[in-house]
């Protein structure tokens, strides 16, 4: 089977450079297929590759198994799940009906999905569009609701969930939290204004005037459709993704490296019907306090190497895709895989290096920050000033604590056992974070008794002050004993003392064990992560909130069963 795949490999190859390697050395050509040469191997699934340039394919080949169980090869027709690049299409569906003024960007979303719970502020189509509605993500609430992994996942599933939903992550337009749900939210209110399903809509109005040919919306998980790869997780060996993915508008489109070419065509030389639309798609609205996000409608558009680059990323299951667009070079690089571990990130990052040459003195944007030590005035301050600073500070939104302690004389902050900085002061509240190879900047508000991390141009960490005591101090968690009732979810967990422990326990999840993090904040695995104890002034336990990544503070109320 070996031979056979490179038998396809070297027949590929021999027709691209007939067919357009006229603009890519072969030393080039070589450096590039190097880089999947683990996709090729015997018994190994893989994916397709292409790369366009000003028009003209200079790359495009397909490696390693399709089907292991069927030792069918991966073709440049294979068809895979794209993923969350899925959401750049749903987000064209919607501009398409603004364009024919069938809704608006900033009408409220319970104009158009009535069902849904009412807030207790607009949620604008807008906020969906830019992952800034704060409505919690999928995954973790069906998690928390009691799905476990490789559940089917349905949009009825969410609408059904939603409907009970009162509570978000945060104020529309305040933060950015990428949400699947804002997605599957849009595929509806594409339903509701067109009269049609979300795959014949999308199929009549952008796969077939564009012509991609080979791409769907997939709306039944378990339909047979010709030309489609497995995916596959690679732990200590291969295993085959069972398929849960049952949810469309966030996800779960189909379609090929070419067909997703003809798309990109349109960010770099769009034709003149598409130009309007495509362009919408990169509309950056700022948060409410003003700072600019890097998501466009479904898109993200990011400084690369001193280069503009529109690009999204896609994983579900075993499947791992990629489309980047530098359109000022009209250069497009498509990457498609069937198993976890392809590497598609570092790899698209190989390929626009070596086909940029970028400047060795322009940095990417993103994660850097210029500062030195040299472009602070440093003060000292008295021990027992410093001291007023000690403590644990926590982020509601990330859902993570800081030790901010006092040693030699010196301020120190600290995220974890290995990983704490001194903070040198330039002001009576002002430090500088002493980071090796970044300088955040850190304010202690004596009003507000938060703790703020700035670095570069990115948005502000908050943190509010949670305790004084570094260490936890609740000794007696006897009193946490109980049962607890979401009714968001309609679901019930339990705590109670086994020896000196103390576990959390649900009927589809079985019992986890709880670590104590702070005084009232604990950690347990998969799905809860977050757990957080509410008392009211006479110590009686009110009841609990759960959080785990996209979603934020699931109220369970204390409850007698």
């Amino acid at each position: 089977m070996k031979t056979k795949i490179h038998y396809i490999t070297f027949l590929a190859a021999i027709f691209l450079t007939l067919n357009g390697f006229s603009q890519l050395n072969q030393e080039k050509v070589k450096q590039i297929d190097s880089l999947f040469a683990p996709w090729n191997t015997e018994n190994h699934p893989g994916g397709t590759v292409l790369i366009c340039q000003k028009g003209e394919t200079i790359f495009s080949r397909a490696y390693g198994l399709a089907s292991l169980e069927y030792n069918i090869p991966n073709t440049l027709n294979t068809r895979f799940n794209i993923g969350s690049l899925s959401k750049q299409f749903t987000a064209m569906g919607i501009v398409l009906l603004e364009e024919q003024n069938k809704l608006s960007f900033d009408d409220d979303i319970r104009q158009y999905i009535p069902e849904l719970a009412p807030y207790d502020t607009t949620i604008t189509i807008r906020h969906l569009l830019h992952h800034t509605s704060g409505i919690r993500d999928i995954h973790g609430l069906l998690g928390l609701a009691g799905w476990r992994p490789a559940d089917l996942e349905t949009n009825e599933d969410v609408y059904r969930i939603f409907k009970n939903q009162t509570d978000l992550n945060f104020n529309p337009g305040d933060q950015l939290s990428y949400s699947n749900t804002g997605y599957i939210f849009l595929a509806k209110i594409i339903e509701n204004v067109s009269g049609l399903t979300f795959e014949q809509w999308m199929k009549q109005n952008i796969f077939d005037p564009l012509g991609m040919k080979d791409t769907y919306v997939e709306t039944q998980h378990d339909r047979i459709v010709a030309n489609n790869a497995t995916s596959y997780y690679q732990r200590d060996e291969f295993k085959r993704a069972i398929a849960y993915w049952g949810y469309f508008g966030s996800g779960n489109m189909h379609s090929t490296i070419e067909d997703l070419n003809i798309w990109l065509q349109n960010f770099s030389t769009p034709k003149k019907e598409w130009a309007s639309a495509f362009n919408t798609l990169l509309t950056r609205t700022p948060l409410n306090n003003g700072f600019k996000t890097p998501f466009g409608f479904g898109v993200r558009i990011e400084d690369y190497e001193g280069k503009k680059v529109i690009q999204h990323g896609g994983s579900v299951g075993g499947f791992r895709a990629i489309a980047r667009v530098f359109p000022e070079e009209q250069l497009h690089i498509v990457m498609l895989s069937n198993y976890s571990r392809s590497g598609i990130g570092s790899k698209i990052n190989s390929i626009s290096n070596l086909l940029l040459n970028p400047r060795k003195d322009v940095q990417s944007k993103v994660g850097t920050n210029e500062l030195t030590t040299l472009d602070f005035d440093f003060v000292r301050l008295p021990k027992k000033k410093l001291k007023t600073f000690e403590g644990v500070y926590w982020s509601d939104s990330e859902k993570s604590g800081r030790k901010i302690y006092v040693n030699n004389d010196t301020l120190r902050y600290s995220s974890s056992a290995e990983n704490e900085w001194a903070l040198v002061p330039t002001d009576e509240h002002t430090f500088v974070m002493m980071h090796p190879s970044i300088k955040p900047v850190v304010t202690f508000d004596d009003n507000t008794h938060q703790m703020t991390i700035k670095t570069g141009d990115d948005l502000p960490g908050v943190f509010t002050f949670l305790q004084k005591d570094l260490d936890t101090n609740m000794k007696d968690l006897s009193l946490f004993v109980g049962h607890y009732y979401s009714p968001e979810l309609k679901t019930t967990y339990s705590i109670f003392n086994e020896g000196d422990a103390i576990y959390i326990e649900h009927a589809r999840h079985g019992k986890m064990k709880l670590k104590q993090l702070y005084n009232t904040i604990f950690s347990t695995e998969e799905p809860i992560g977050i757990l957080e104890m509410k008392k009211d002034k006479n110590n009686k336990v009110l009841g609990l909130t759960m959080s785990n990544g996209r979603t934020r503070n699931v109220w369970f109320k204390s409850v007698k069963l």
